[in-house]
């Protein structure tokens, strides 16, 4: 009996369907994105100092977010949608209220003598349990209280958003800015803030 041999199978094309499918899964698949909070941060001092800063009660701004996600300003419950107003009044202190941060006079580029909360600090403490969506949120509205106190200004002065004084040329435009309201947000780390 003559043996019958078995015909080959041309799998030279086979690693380029394979290669061509990956591309197009590659391609055509979407990636999320996670979402964050983009901040820099301070450059580190160069030598450590252990002395005592002393800051005044009212220079503080003190944010709690219990495990519930509840908000808790300056003591009193606060609604997230209030946060960012309360805020801008705290950085600001438009009326030089006692209970507000102190003000002082600085001089600044394209400004002048200026009146400003220098001293002023938002400090923000989570419970261990809270949600990152309230996280995010109360940095959010934060952040958002910064930006338009900023915008306002540059309005104002320059006729732009601060957000679109871009490149080299309005480089001390934004630092001017910048200086009357410096984002000055402490987060302390997260712990049970209570019930």
């Amino acid at each position: 009996m003559a043996r019958r041999e078995l015909q080959e199978i041309n799998a030279g094309s086979m690693a380029d369907i394979a290669f061509l499918l990956l591309i197009f899964f590659l391609v055509s698949t979407t990636m999320d994105t996670d979402s964050g909070i983009v901040r820099k941060l301070p450059p580190m001092p160069e030598e450590t100092q252990d002395e005592q800063v002393d800051v005044k009660e009212r220079n503080i701004f003190v944010v709690l977010v219990n495990r519930h996600d509840q908000l808790l300003v300056e003591g009193e419950l606060m609604h997230i949608k209030d946060l960012r107003v309360t805020a801008k009044e705290f950085i600001v202190n438009p009326h030089n209220d006692i209970d507000l941060p102190t003000k002082e006079f600085i001089e600044v580029d394209y400004f002048g003598e200026v009146e400003v909360t220098k001293k002023h600090v938002i400090s923000l403490q989570n419970d261990r349990g809270t949600s990152y969506a309230m996280y995010i949120a109360v940095q959010n509205e934060l952040a958002a209280a910064y930006n338009e106190l900023r915008n306002d200004l540059s309005m104002r002065r320059f006729g732009v958003k601060f957000a679109d004084l871009k490149g080299d040329e309005n480089k001390d435009k934004r630092k001017a800015i910048e200086e009357i309201y410096p984002m000055k947000i402490s987060e302390a780390e997260p712990k049970n803030v209570g019930g």
